[in-house]
């Protein structure tokens, strides 16, 4: 028993498991309403996007929260304007906006390599994290749970079908923004958790797994949120057994559990589906 209390033992670990635990369920929470609306590439665009504004702040001497969080708007903002502006197609928006601001960021980190750690920002150092930076996670993660909380109904609907939010009277341009920047700073809180990278995983995973799990919101919403701090805690405990990498244990765990789901869910997964096909063909047959 002690042997597996010895992480317990350390304050660092503390520390990582409570952060990692808190920006794992606002991931999760904001993952539920990405894959309502369809909108898992632009997790992965914002992820990456934020990457130079990581490197621009460390060679000016800024927050890197400060430059990640405004590489994310002018991301998002971006891409807005570039859709709304051609006949391109989102995905190909997407695609164009997140690589070349993740090529400038890699660029400036070549071009400055003291002022920044390529490591840190690609897989993140959660396990290092001052209590500067943790007080930051808190106060993102708390501001965004705090607007979810109040906007939760209009989200869901902009989510679900934004034309019948427009005939509602909600204003949709408005939501879609309020989401991109709740995405952006949370991408800035995981970015120390899992690195940029890996946000993704953790903006998409905990929600697509809940989606095969139930079709009704609120009960999507707390399974995925269980996923999101259950997944992170024990992640970050492991990862002291394994001497791995944090955010890759966090994440390989997430991805275990959606297989299991994929495969043996009740209702949506591979097998139980496989099997209703078998009972209708036996049934046709017979008929």
């Amino acid at each position: 028993m002690e042997t597996w209390l010895i992480p317990f033992s350390y304050t660092y670990m503390i520390k990582a498991m409570m952060v990692s635990a808190l920006i794992g369920g606002v991931c999760a929470i904001l993952s539920c309403f990405m894959t309502l609306k369809g909108w898992s590439l632009m997790g992965d665009a914002l992820s990456h996007s934020i990457v130079p504004g990581v490197s621009i702040a460390y060679i000016i001497g800024l927050p890197f929260s400060v430059g990640a969080f405004v590489a994310g708007i002018l991301a998002a903002g971006g891409m807005a304007f570039v859709k709304s502006n051609t006949r391109i197609r989102e995905d190909a928006v997407i695609g164009i906006v997140f690589t070349t601001f993740f090529a400038f960021g890699l660029l400036l980190i070549s071009l400055f390599p003291s002022n920044v750690s390529l490591k840190s920002i690609v897989f993140g150092n959660i396990l290092g994290i001052s209590d500067e930076d943790i007080w930051q996670v808190v106060w993102i993660s708390g501001v965004t749970l705090l607007v979810i909380g109040l906007k939760w109904k209009d989200l869901l609907l902009y989510c679900f079908d934004a034309n019948h939010a427009r005939s509602m009277g909600i204003n949709a341009d408005f939501l879609h923004m309020l989401f991109l920047t709740l995405m952006a700073a949370t991408a800035v809180a995981a970015l120390q958790t899992v690195g940029a990278c890996l946000v993704v995983a953790m903006l998409v995973t905990p929600g697509a797994t809940a989606y095969l799990l139930t079709d009704r919101f609120s009960t999507m919403l707390a399974i995925a949120c269980t996923m999101g701090v259950m997944s992170s805690l024990v992640g970050v405990y492991v990862s002291y057994y394994f001497n791995g990498s944090t955010g890759g244990c966090i994440v390989v765990l997430q991805t275990l559990i959606f297989i299991g789901v994929f495969v043996f869910s009740r209702k949506y997964g591979v097998l139980s589906v496989w099997l209703k096909r078998r009972r209708v063909i036996r049934t046709l047959s017979k008929a």
